[in-house]
């Protein structure tokens, strides 16, 4: 049976129902972008609007727990694709009218929602571009997470990362967001947290400050920055245009 066709990915910024104006005027600093009206009952819902071309990045408020960041596939059949996940061992979070949350094996939610054309990848901002989700998976959970990627995307691109503890899901070329699998070195929940590559990530840190941002700390090829709304991310030493670490894909 063939997979389901996945045509655009989506990154959210999850972030507590009571600091999301902090959230929204930072991301879309840090874009460019502008935002949709706000959707949902309690306006928990945004979509940041790139000029002349089509958005990647929603912000939703959550009513528990510090937030975080999760991805929406927007897919041609999302009954189909839904089904699919589930055969893989997703589990069914909430149904609604034409489009559903569903849950990984590891815990990780993710969703499926129609896509609307979407084909325009936002152009790279002041030398960063917001381009991956990291799901960050305890060591007991992690192989089964990886092959639950792996056959859920059957024609993105995985590949080893430049440490032992990454892999690497590849979208199609033109598409915007990409996966980064962490293994992590002890037991927790499934969580997830946004990547962005910079070409300079000393001057995308300093940027970043100057909207908000502190640093949380320092790695080898990234540091971890909590936004404004307390949320934390990482800027990483990637190419903004291709997402690999410079001589990797």
């Amino acid at each position: 049976m063939s997979a389901p066709t996945i045509r655009w990915t989506y990154a959210f910024v999850d972030r507590p129902l009571g600091r999301l104006d902090s959230a929204r005027a930072f991301w879309t600093a840090v874009t460019d972008t502008r935002l949709s009206e706000l959707r949902g009952d309690k306006g928990e819902f945004v979509t940041l609007l790139p000029q002349n071309a089509d958005a990647c990045v929603k912000v939703q408020g959550i009513d528990a727990g510090p937030g975080g960041a999760h991805l929406d596939f927007s897919v041609e059949d999302v009954p189909a694709f839904v089904n699919s996940a589930l055969r893989l061992g997703a589990d069914t979070v909430a149904e609604h009218d034409g489009w559903a949350v569903l849950r990984s094996p590891a815990g990780q939610l993710f969703c499926a929602v129609p896509w609307h054309g979407e084909s325009v990848r936002p152009p790279v901002v002041a030398g960063t571009r917001l381009d991956q989700v990291s799901i960050d998976i305890g060591p007991g959970s992690y192989d089964a997470e990886l092959a639950f990627w792996n056959a859920l995307l059957p024609d993105w691109d995985s590949l080893s990362g430049a440490l032992p503890e990454f892999h690497v899901l590849k979208p199609p070329p033109g598409w915007p967001i990409r996966i980064l699998l962490q293994r992590l070195g002890e037991e927790r929940p499934a969580a997830a947290h946004l990547d962005l590559a910079c070409a300079d990530i000393d001057a995308a840190v300093a940027r970043h400050e100057s909207l908000g941002a502190t640093v949380v700390s320092h790695g080898k090829h990234w540091t971890v920055m909590q936004d404004p709304a307390g949320g934390t991310y990482c800027l990483t030493g990637r190419d903004p245009e291709t997402g690999g670490l410079p001589n990797r894909p």
